[in-house]
């Protein structure tokens, strides 16, 4: 509960101090190139699998009912509601978010921190906000780009190599597929897991001991945490967004 506690006020702290990175965002554009672009590759790559395993398994279950032809709207739904925030949001835990907290817990035991506040520059708005931001910018836009990945790859197994109606895939995708209910929950889901992992990895990276062992510690902390938290929000969401329908 202590430890809640602080981090709490350290997610104050970071709002608080924010305004350095609007007043400056080559710092934030800077980490957004380090968290999200350098994300690219395995948010992508992930997203072509997962949607091509989608497009196997949905076509085998689909054709004993004769719904083959609601392939795309199978691939689609499940990308753009559950799979694309969830799934991205593990993958930026585990590559960006251990990054951050790294890089922080680097500067913390090497006494940058300490130099920064000692040139009376608060560290909390020249290196955990512009890191925080950048977080929760990128999630949202590789979570995109993992669905839009995975419903090519969908169409790839489903109608490249399996043979469905390639006007069939899309036109039932696009008549089911809602803007709103199902891309903007999606979006929804991705901006705050965003925020979840963002402040996880600042935090643990901030209050990690200034050692090796503490900064691995605080690492693997960053990684487990933010999974549970992303799956356990997922549920919380999901429960509020859908039921009605």
């Amino acid at each position: 509960m202590e430890k809640l506690g602080f981090g709490f006020r350290f997610m104050m702290a970071v709002l608080w101090h924010s305004g350095t990175s609007f007043r400056r965002p080559g710092l934030v554009i800077r980490e957004v190139f380090f968290t999200g672009v350098l994300s690219l590759v395995i948010i992508l790559v992930s997203g072509l699998f997962v949607g091509m395993v989608l497009g196997l398994q949905g076509y085998d279950t689909l054709v004993r009912f004769g719904a083959s032809e609601a392939l795309g709207v199978l691939v689609s739904l499940s990308l753009l509601r559950e799979l694309g925030p969830v799934v991205a949001g593990l993958l930026f835990a585990s590559r960006a978010g251990s990054a951050i907290t790294a890089e922080i817990g680097m500067m913390k035991a090497t006494e940058q921190l300490a130099a920064m506040e000692m040139m009376a520059v608060n560290p909390v708005a020249r290196v955990v906000a512009p890191r925080f931001w950048a977080g929760v910018l990128s999630m949202p836009i590789l979570a995109a780009l993992f669905s839009a990945m995975g419903i090519l790859g969908g169409y790839v197994v489903g109608v490249v190599l399996i043979g469905v109606d390639a006007g069939t895939f899309w036109s039932q995708m696009q008549a089911q597929v809602d803007l709103f209910n199902d891309v903007g929950n999606g979006l929804v889901k991705s901006v705050v897991f965003g925020v979840a992992v963002s402040i996880i990895a600042v935090f643990e990276g901030f209050d990690a001991p200034p050692t090796a062992e503490g900064v691995s510690g605080a690492t693997t902390r960053t990684v487990v945490t933010s999974s549970l938290v992303i799956l356990g929000l997922d549920f919380i969401l999901t429960a509020f967004m859908f039921r009605g329908i």
